[in-house]
């Protein structure tokens, strides 16, 4: 048995705090697997039997991070005694996630302190529940973090804005002041004769001292203890770099003597500016991170905030996490659903295009189920619920989308070996840059040597490298959402871009899944509506699916049911009754042939029909030939146009069914299916996809999600196709909200679009890193003159990061192939 828990991190900056976090993770007894996602700032861990989420916690903060928790308060009921403390805090710490628990018997209160979004409020309560207690949620206790991680990285992006803007504002004067004489002649005798150059250098230190120890902190609050702990990272290059330039100018300040003539250099503005610039960078690379989870902001705005509930014979409202599984929940015109559920009195009719795709309102009678996040359009109605809190269709959605938002594709095994070992190769190659431009550099060889060191430090951070997969995936799995495709799993998005064969179910995938009367042509004498209700009667007595399509066609046309005389079914033949003083015989040729009436008249089509994949059925009135008629499934309007779009994208497309393949084949030529495998048993699926499979072809199969898991499971991809219902199914790896295919050629499209993504991402911090490095050490300078400024160092490593988010946040413009 294991565990798995989802953590919310903390104190992140680059690419390589990922490795690191993870070997501590690793380090922990009992963890079994553990991925940390750099965009989304989280770890999922597995344990091998019971999560202990205090040495978790431990083991994050001793590398240097942090585990981001929240705390809430319960009011308990039924306590009596001592004892009954000791056993709701038990309760409570054994809950998956929760740190700490504490029990005050004289207030009545439980304070739990718990991992952020690791365990929901009705868990807790069910806990002290179970323990035998009562418990009412009151919401998060004084000292709580924000409630959750979009709350808190908001508040970082803030707070990142105004050091960003301070920094910006000191740094300002320093740069003017020590860089207007390059580019304003004559400054630098109006510096000398107005404040003085020794003033100058004494504002310039003031400022920048303010710059690296005021907002510029947090470089050296996380930087220099993980250089201490063999574990630097980007805050370690930049902490590096700028206390270097800083370090340098003061010794060139107040102790020249120290330095070799004429190298008395003051580099004060470039430690300022690159502060500033990376602190600027830091701030839009948080505000375009934002931008990436805004799919989730939108899911989790569909929810409603409050219910109408009936309790104790009042309507009460309440907030939505206080709603209870049958709870009788009133909702109004105009109202969002709370929860989902099953409506018990009133009609209406309710949006569910959040969830189907379809922008045509459901009408809701008792009886039938209504889902939470849907809205309501005319009509009030109540509903008994029946899925609360993380149970609800919504709720497992928007679990689904994170959990893809936070996998690991297997391109990404490249980059975390590469950036694990990349910042102690950068600071490797900053030391020789310096040591090779002290030893074989010009003179003054101590300034060439300390300007290209830092430029290495400033310019090799792999930021962008570390962004360039998850922001992608973020970005490509939330437009997926938005879209109607969910990804169950994020390896989904690359192994579907690989896919080379689609193999479709044919029942309720590319058919609607349920008979309907198709055709039904009379001949001369008889009138199509009173041949129908004639038809229908009869059928009324048989329970066969065919049966319920012919009586399903005549109320569609508004045909009231006959009283039958007599009835008798003819095994293997049909049906011969008595309907309102008529003689009605409904059956296959054989019936009618057997009482001596030709059928012929209907030969063409009947050989049409059975060209169409439909089985015709004749019916004879008062012994006389009187209609042909069949039932099938139908395609689904959508099911053509979205096979044209697979085989525009250059897939395959197979069909299984369990039809003979005379029907098969016919429906195969209809679509212009490829592959046919027919007469195949339910249990038989999983060997037809290891058929398609041979070759090496990559299959995705496309079921209902339900009959076919087998085959979802067996299949390269799985894709459930459904109405919304069925989001937990476990064997696929995609789920279509929609209920037809119009969903696989966007899914596919948008895979290929964000595994394309990913790779222009990665080529970019790639080649960003391996062209700038060497320039950055000045390798080019012996022969072309090149030096690569600290300061535009700064600039392009920040730019390198922005550019990166920036291109992934293209997928949000992703435009489907084909609309729902």
């Amino acid at each position: 048995m294991s565990t798995s828990l989802q953590l919310q991190l903390t104190g992140m900056s680059c690419a390589s705090c990922v490795a690191r976090i993870e070997k501590a993770i690793s380090n922990v007894p009992g963890v079994t697997n553990a991925k940390v996602n750099f965009a989304t700032e989280r770890a999922e861990v597995v344990f091998k039997d019971t999560a202990d989420p205090n040495s978790l916690v431990q083991a994050i903060e001793n590398s240097g991070y942090g585990a981001a928790t929240e705390s809430v308060e319960l009011a308990l009921e039924g306590m009596s005694c001592a004892s009954c403390v000791g056993r709701i805090e038990n309760a409570l710490k054994a809950t998956t996630g929760v740190i700490e628990a504490s029990v005050n018997l004289a207030s009545e209160k439980a304070y739990v302190r718990f991992l952020a979004d690791s365990v929901s409020a009705e868990e807790l309560v069910s806990a002290v529940e179970k323990a035998g207690y009562r418990a009412t949620y009151l919401g998060l206790s004084g000292n709580a973090e924000p409630h959750d991680a979009q709350a808190r990285r908001d508040a970082e992006t803030r707070q990142l804005g105004r050091l960003a803007l301070l920094a910006s504002v000191m740094t300002l004067p320093v740069f003017v002041l020590e860089m207007g004489s390059h580019v304003i002649p004559g400054f630098h005798h109006w510096v000398g004769n107005t404040l003085g150059h020794q003033t100058s250098a004494y504002i310039q230190m003031v400022l920048t001292t303010l710059v690296l120890f005021g907002p510029g902190l947090r470089f050296f609050r996380i930087g220099f203890p993980a250089l201490l702990h063999g574990r630097p990272d980007m805050n370690s290059l930049v902490a590096l770099g700028t206390s270097a330039a800083w370090s340098y100018s003061l010794v060139a300040m107040f102790a020249p003597g120290l330095l070799p003539a004429g190298t008395a250099n003051l580099y004060f503005e470039a430690a300022a500016v690159i502060a500033s610039l990376i602190l600027l960078g830091r701030y839009l690379e948080a505000r375009s991170k934002g931008r990436t989870s805004e799919a989730i902001k939108r899911l989790m705005g569909l929810q409603a905030k409050t219910a109408r509930v009936l309790r104790d014979g009042e309507v009460v409202e309440i907030p939505l996490d206080q709603v209870q599984q049958n709870d009788i929940v009133q909702v109004r015109p105009g109202e969002k659903i709370a929860v989902d559920g099953e409506v018990v009195e009133g009609a209406s009719y309710v949006d569910e295009s959040m969830i189907t795709g379809e922008p045509v309102p459901v009408e809701k009678t008792p009886g039938a189920q209504v889902v939470g996040g849907t809205i309501n359009k005319t009509g009030a109605f109540s509903f008994r619920a029946t899925n609360v809190g993380a149970d609800t269709v919504l709720a497992q959605i928007i679990r689904m989308v994170e959990s893809a938002q936070g996998a690991k594709l297997p391109i990404q095994a490249l980059v975390d070996k590469v950036t694990a070992w990349f910042v102690p190769i950068v600071i490797a190659i900053a030391l020789l840059t310096c040591i090779a431009w002290l030893t074989l550099g010009p003179g003054p060889a101590i300034s060439f040597a300390l300007v290209n060191a830092v430029a290495v430090l400033i310019i090799a951070c792999p930021c962008a490298m570390g962004l360039a997969t998850p922001t992608s995936i973020m970005v490509g799995t939330g437009r997926a959402a938005e879209i109607g495709v969910l990804f169950r799993k994020g390896e989904a998005l690359q192994t579907l871009r690989h896919a080379k064969v689609v193999a479709l179910d044919k029942t309720g995938t590319l058919t609607k899944g349920r008979p309907e009367l198709t055709d039904l042509m009379v001949t001369d004498g008889f009138e199509h509506d009173v041949v129908l209700q004639l038809v229908a009667s009869v059928e009324s007595r048989s329970e066969h699916p065919i049966a319920e399509a012919i009586i399903e066609g005549a109320k569609a046309r508004g045909l009231a049911l006959q009283s039958i005389d007599s009835f008798d079914a003819v095994p293997g033949f049909g049906i011969k009754a008595s309907v309102a003083g008529h003689e009605v015989w409904v059956g296959a040729d054989r019936l009618m042939t057997s009482n001596g009436i030709d059928v012929h008249r209907f030969e063409d089509e009947a050989t049409q029909l059975a060209d169409e994949g439909k089985s015709p059925l004749y019916a004879a009135i008062d012994g006389r030939l009187a209609a042909i008629l069949a039932v099938s499934d139908p395609i689904k309007e959508s099911t053509p146009q979205a096979l044209k779009a697979l085989h525009e994208l250059g897939m395959k497309v197979a069909m299984i069914t369990g039809d003979n393949r005379r029907t098969a084949q016919a429906i195969a030529r209809q679509l212009g299916i490829d592959e046919v495998i027919a007469e195949v048993l339910p249990d038989g699926k999983v060997e037809a996809v290891k058929a398609l499979r041979q070759g090496g072809r990559q299959v995705a199969f496309v079921g209902d999600g339900i009959n076919d898991a087998p085959a979802l499971a067996e299949a390269d991809v799985g894709i459930a196709i459904g109405t919304g219902t069925d989001v937990a199914i476990e064997s696929a790896d995609v789920v279509l909200m929609s209920g037809d295919l119009t969903g696989v050629p966007n899914a596919i499209a948008l895979s290929r679009a964000t595994l394309r993504n990913i790779k222009q991402n990665l080529f970019w911090a790639f080649a960003y890193n391996t062209a700038l490095i060497p320039v950055a050490t000045g390798a080019f300078f012996p022969l072309f003159g090149i030096l690569l400024s600290p300061v535009f160092a700064a600039t392009a490593m920040a730019l390198s990061s922005i550019f990166v988010l920036g291109n992934a946040l293209r997928l949000k413009t992703f435009r489907p192939l084909l609309a729902a």
